[in-house]
């Protein structure tokens, strides 16, 4: 194509995308019915709720009279199939919701289990995982017990050690789940995995708290882990919820006695969600919301085109591109420092934000190896936009999401192919 001549992409690897893409039309046409299921769902919230002008108004102070904060945090709920939800601007990331919703939940003396292994890297301080002896404010500082079950390779989370350790934790709360994959070599858990294990937990401990971590996998299945019976569920509006329009922001949902916990934590106990002011518009989040279907559907064919192009050469990748999917992320082994950081340059070079710029390994706030991040994006590190990331570290797996069109994500492909001089 001449316009790619003109971008300096090389007609092999041109040749090679374009082979890979015709083969994936089947796996397009089912993303798509999700996305547009979804956004059927999306549509009725918005419908049932009334939504109008007027709910995209600022407000200042304490925010009483703010109509938005409510009603944002209704047609959220309505979505997610939540008895309540708080969705904020004043949450400055996943990390952040989900930080909200332990403490807000767990008390001293209670123990926490992950059930899928160690959580992501920025969760380790919340918890105080390797820095229980520092007082940082995390849980282990607050007397929260932590235990993990690992999860194992089929990625189905093991009932068994689950119920072993519930048994060994006379204070066992909350069981924490990471849908995602996070930086591991594993897939996200589907909406199906997650409801199979909250059944048979339920069954013997109904009481317990089940959380799941749902950043990357909003709106990728046509149900979300609330209905699967998990408890409260947290993330990003950054990530897939936000539709590439959200500026900031997070978000908590679930059942409406935890929320008001949430509620009570992101502000303080006696307000909860009855103060909270935002200078800037609401209609972001609106707007965001309303294009997270298809955004998440673009990306997640985006995603499906990457694993066919590196499995046609020889890589390694998970999930493959005819697994199904349940998080946008796309993992691919590259072996190599020299080739990872070729991709994440080219991966950059074709961002619409920042093209100009080199990515480079630095110590990232909340990890523990030096990250590589590529995110030439227009709301700062926003991970349903054109992006990849990877600790610097064998055997360099780079983790590639989002990207707002798949137009998009197929130049960032190409690019990143013309980086790594492979072809």
């Amino acid at each position: 194509m001449q316009i790619l001549d003109q971008l300096g992409i090389s007609r092999a690897v041109q040749a090679l995308v374009e082979r890979a893409e015709s083969s994936l039309s089947c796996i397009f046409s089912s993303i798509e019915k999700t996305a547009e299921l979804n956004q059927y769902k999306v549509i009725e919230a918005f419908r049932a709720h009334n939504i109008g002008a007027r709910h995209f108004a600022p407000t200042t102070g304490y925010g009483y009279s703010d109509e938005g904060r409510q009603a944002l945090a209704d047609v959220f709920a309505h979505i997610m199939r939540a008895q309540g939800a708080v969705l904020s601007p004043h949450i400055v990331s996943g990390t952040h919701a989900i930080s909200i919703a332990l403490f807000a939940v767990l008390r001293p003396g209670d123990t926490l289990i992950s059930v899928t292994g160690k959580p992501y890297d920025t969760l380790h301080h919340v918890i105080g995982i390797g820095n229980s002896d520092k007082d940082t404010g995390s849980l282990a500082n607050f007397g929260v017990e932590y235990r993990q079950v690992e999860l194992p390779e089929n990625g189905v989370i093991d009932v068994e050690q689950v119920v072993t350790a519930i048994k060994s934790s006379p204070r066992a709360k909350a069981l924490f789940i990471q849908r995602s994959r996070g930086y591991a070599w594993r897939r996200a858990l589907t909406i199906q995995d997650i409801r199979d294990f909250v059944q048979q937990i339920k069954k013997l401990y109904p009481d317990i708290i089940v959380i799941v971590d749902n950043c990357y996998g909003e709106f990728c299945e046509v149900e979300e882990p609330i209905e699967a019976g998990a408890d409260l569920i947290a993330g990003s509006m950054i990530k897939n919820p936000g539709g590439g329009f959200a500026p900031t922001g997070g978000y908590i949902a679930g059942r409406s006695d935890l929320v008001a916990l949430a509620e009570n934590r992101l502000t303080c106990p006696g307000l909860g969600s009855e103060v909270g002011s935002y200078e800037a518009s609401y209609r972001p989040f609106f707007q965001g919301l309303f294009m997270a279907p298809h955004v998440v559907g673009e990306a997640l064919k985006g995603s499906v085109l990457a694993a066919k192009v590196f499995e046609e050469l020889g890589f390694d990748v998970f999930p493959a591109h005819n697994d199904k999917r349940s998080d946008i992320t796309q993992s691919i082994r590259l072996g190599d420092e020299s080739l990872l950081l070729a991709y994440t340059k080219g991966i950059q070079k074709a961002a619409a934000i920042d093209s100009h710029a080199v990515p480079i390994p630095w110590d990232m706030p909340g990890y523990d190896d030096p990250i590589v991040m590529a995110a030439g994006t227009f709301v700062q590190g926003a991970s349903i936009e054109l992006s990849a990331d990877a600790p610097v570290k064998p055997p360099y797996i780079v983790y590639a999401q989002g990207a707002l069109t798949y137009a998009h994500m197929k130049l960032g492909l190409m690019y990143a192919l013309t980086e790594m001089k492979i072809i």
